[in-house]
């Protein structure tokens, strides 16, 4: 089902790009809503669960999927305006260790990803089908536009999966 071609993205990313089984833009469109009624089912006590020592709480995987949909939607809309500088990585840990998630409630982060989402809904519809094509160097690796939106949606439901897996059904 997947239309990607495997030079489109980092084998690293298969993960994500796999459990997009449809067309990743209306993928987006039912996370937009399903995902914020998701937060706000977590008991707020459980917010600051952590399934083991050293793993991220709830509300810190929560933070992590809306840094990397920012960042992801920043290279989308670099690489299809076909700017053709080389754009860096990023380290997810350091950014959750100095970004105090804990610090906001499950009603903050569905609220900031509700917005967050309908912003980059609008900037993926303005992609045309030339736009869509484009690539880039992020992380000195190439990725399409069409493979960073399929990451942005499949990033979301990897991660949800998980919540649900490993922080709710063992609580």
């Amino acid at each position: 089902m997947n239309p990607l071609k495997s030079d489109e993205y980092p084998v690293s990313w298969e993960q994500y790009i796999e459990v997009v089984n449809k067309d990743p833009k209306e993928v987006l469109k039912t996370q937009l809503n399903s995902f914020p009624e998701f937060l706000t089912s977590i008991p707020p006590e459980k917010a600051e669960y952590s399934y083991a020592e050293g793993k991220w709480t709830i509300k810190e995987v929560i933070g992590h999927v809306i840094d990397t949909e920012r960042i992801m939607a920043y290279r989308a809309l670099c690489f299809a305006r076909n700017d053709t500088q080389s754009l860096p990585g990023y380290d997810d840990e350091l950014f959750v260790q100095n970004a105090h998630f804990n610090d906001y409630s499950l009603e903050h982060y569905a609220e900031e990803f509700t917005l967050l989402r309908k912003s980059n809904i609008l900037l993926i519809e303005s992609f045309n089908a030339t736009e869509l094509l484009r690539s880039g160097l992020a992380n000195e690796r190439l990725v399409s536009v069409r493979a960073l939106i399929y990451m942005i949606a499949g990033h979301l439901a990897h991660h949800r999966n998980i919540i649900q897996d490993r922080y709710l059904d063992n609580i």
